[in-house]
């Protein structure tokens, strides 16, 4: 079987982090060394179709929850803390509630257990309408995402996944093709049985709205032991644009 990419940061207690769609393992690099610092063992993992990590047609929250799981075997991680950030949040979800006794603490940064609509068309019909000649230069690259993207801060995050194939043609690096035919499955709720007892932290942007107040009843049902905290000001990458708070709320949590 095929194993996740990761970089791993430190010693001490292993802490998983599991990026968002059309993210990668380097979105956390950042904040992956203030916690390696601050006495974690850091892996920064690339789930399937992203990053590093290997392609393939088939693409669940179930496999990806196992993919994490073979990971932990392979590096012998009996159990970790693990933060998983929007589609990554939902495969730690997944993970805690299908193999509870290799999740210590669960953090899930702005994302719920419901089901969500497909909402990245916009974004996913850019990436696809990008030709050849716009991917001989990053700067041709954004500039043709501009046309349908304006937001600056989006286009970096996707630029991002640039890398040079051969010299003078760049690839992305996640598989485009699978996670344009993959929306429903990004958007799918946590079963109905799915249950994790264990301590989980629930971190949400104030500017966004992937959780709602309304939302807590689900999370209990779930996730009995579960608390909600908000990053006042900060929208879906809340963990990027505040990061000194995200990492106070999420250090405080994981203590020991």
């Amino acid at each position: 079987m095929q194993q996740l990419y990761s970089k791993v940061l430190g010693e001490g207690k292993p802490l998983l982090i599991l990026h968002g769609f059309l993210g990668m393992s380097d979105n956390w690099k950042t904040l992956g060394q203030r916690y390696a610092a601050a006495g974690w063992e850091v892996h920064l993992l690339d789930q399937r179709n992203h990053g590093r990590s290997f392609w393939s047609d088939h693409f669940n929250f179930n496999l990806m929850a196992e993919d994490v799981r073979r990971y932990m075997d392979d590096k012998q991680v009996a159990s970790a803390t693990v933060i998983g950030h929007s589609m990554g949040g939902k495969t730690a979800m997944t993970l805690a509630a299908a193999f509870p006794s290799r999740v210590r603490k669960l953090v899930v940064a702005d994302i719920g257990p419901k089901a969500y609509p497909p909402h990245h068309h916009t974004i996913l019909n850019a990436l696809n309408g990008l030709t050849p000649e716009d991917l001989k230069s990053r700067t041709a690259a954004d500039e043709a995402l501009a046309q349908k993207i304006p937001e600056w801060g989006v286009r970096q995050f996707l630029l991002k996944n640039l890398y040079w194939v051969e010299p003078g043609t760049l690839g992305l690096r996640f598989n485009l093709e699978v996670l344009s035919q993959s929306m429903e499955a990004i958007g799918e709720a946590l079963p109905q049985g799915a249950h994790f007892a264990g301590p989980v932290c629930f971190i949400r942007g104030g500017a966004s709205d992937y959780i709602q107040e309304e939302d807590m009843s689900l999370i209990h049902n779930h996730f009995p032991n579960a608390t909600l905290k908000t990053i006042a000001g900060a929208g879906h990458w809340l963990h990027a644009e505040k990061p000194d708070e995200f990492f106070a709320i999420s250090s405080e949590f994981m203590e020991f």
